[in-house]
């Protein structure tokens, strides 16, 4: 998997509103620290993406096309890290 996309937060209060977000539309909390939280979304692909590898290749896969386009999806699901970053002393 590749490495998550990062979301910076100025407090511990904005990093647990774009969680929060995250959730809303989806995500789920894969870990959850003092500082950070690591949200995932990985589905098991689209109804029309299932629906085209079906009719391409079910006749002479029996279905395995479905299952393999299933595990690749849900193992590219997108990662999101949310920091908080440390306010700088001056």
């Amino acid at each position: 998997m590749s490495s998550p996309r990062i979301r910076r937060a100025t407090d511990t209060r904005e990093m647990e509103r774009t969680r929060d977000d995250l959730i809303t539309t989806g995500y789920s909390v894969k870990s959850n620290g003092e500082n950070s939280t690591l949200l995932t979304n990985a589905g098991w692909g689209t109804l029309g993406t299932h629906i085209i590898v079906f009719l391409l290749t079910a006749w002479w896969t029996f279905l395995i096309g479905n299952l393999i386009y299933a595990v690749y999806a849900h193992s590219k699901g997108d990662e999101v890290l949310i920091k908080v970053e440390a306010a700088a002393v001056v």
